[in-house]
């Protein structure tokens, strides 16, 4: 079964409650908090039919969107709303730590089916009764009328697996941490880091980690990482963004970073992302 990781984050005991009424354990086999995805089991002797999986890259605005949730709590299980999908690929931040800044950006559609408390890790089905995508949220504004979100079935797929099979989502990684270079004085971008006007974007490193890719390629604190590969770096989301979804543990990439105005090149082998 498969649910969003908000619904089950920090619980000590997960429930899964049938249709017919009946309270099973739940096992949580694994979750993932950057793509808010979830894989629980329970016994398979309860279940006698599962979701058909349509394809999220086939659909199109305008196109029959149902959801299919339990809208503040049990009282309203199984209700069923219908809209159409409004819109596609739309991209919606997600701050995991609260401290203002964007840790993912989720591509997610947009439906105007309503989407309510209680309806996270529901069922967003097409026309056909296909699971096109899993709802995940909604903007809850007083001056906001049917803008609800759900995570692409066909972008779900590959997490639900590694959940299924790991109990985690393995993501490469370098081994910094970095701020932004426009989030720097201007006056300790000329005498710290030694930048001339032409360099606006980038990430300054603040700290390399111990034998981490990073250290192996010989980045130093104070470096401003501008590019990986051919890809363009001005911040971290851009960085995770490109390594989670480009590249893959073991993958070679090539970095050019500025160090004392200096422009430069290193080469690195990406390893396992050991924490978010």
């Amino acid at each position: 079964m498969v649910t969003n990781n908000h619904v089950v984050e920090g619980a000590q005991q997960v429930e899964v409650i049938l249709t017919n009424g009946e309270h099973i354990d739940a096992e949580v086999l694994g979750a993932d908090a950057l793509t808010d995805l979830a894989v629980l089991r329970i016994p398979s002797e309860q279940i006698t039919t599962v979701a058909e999986l349509g394809s999220s890259e086939e659909i199109t605005v305008g196109d029959t969107a149902i959801a299919i949730g339990n809208p503040l709590g049990t009282e309203f299980a199984g209700s069923v709303t219908q809209g159409i999908i409004s819109g596609l690929d739309r991209a919606v931040d997600i701050d995991l730590n609260s401290d203002g800044q964007p840790d993912w950006t989720t591509n997610v559609i947009q439906t105007d089916a309503a989407i309510n408390p209680g309806n996270s890790g529901g069922a967003l089905i097409n026309s056909k009764g296909q699971l096109i995508g899993i709802n995940s949220m909604k903007i809850a504004q007083a001056t906001v009328e049917g803008i609800g979100f759900a995570i692409p079935i066909s972008d779900a797929e590959p997490v639900i697996e590694q959940l299924e099979t790991d109990g985690e989502v393995v993501r490469p990684f370098m081994g910094i941490s970095a701020v932004d270079l426009s989030t720097v004085p201007a006056r300790h971008v000329q005498e710290t880091l030694k930048l001339d006007e032409s360099v606006e974007n980038g990430i300054v490193v603040a700290k390399v980690q111990a034998n981490s890719p990073a250290e192996n390629a010989g980045l130093q604190q104070y470096d401003v990482i501008t590019k990986v590969n051919d890809t363009a770096i001005s911040s971290m989301l851009d960085l995770k963004t490109y390594l989670y979804r480009e590249t893959k543990i073991g993958d070679e990439v090539t970095v050019t970073f500025y160090r004392d105005g200096n422009i430069q090149t290193a080469t690195m082998t990406l390893d396992e992302q050991e924490n978010l």
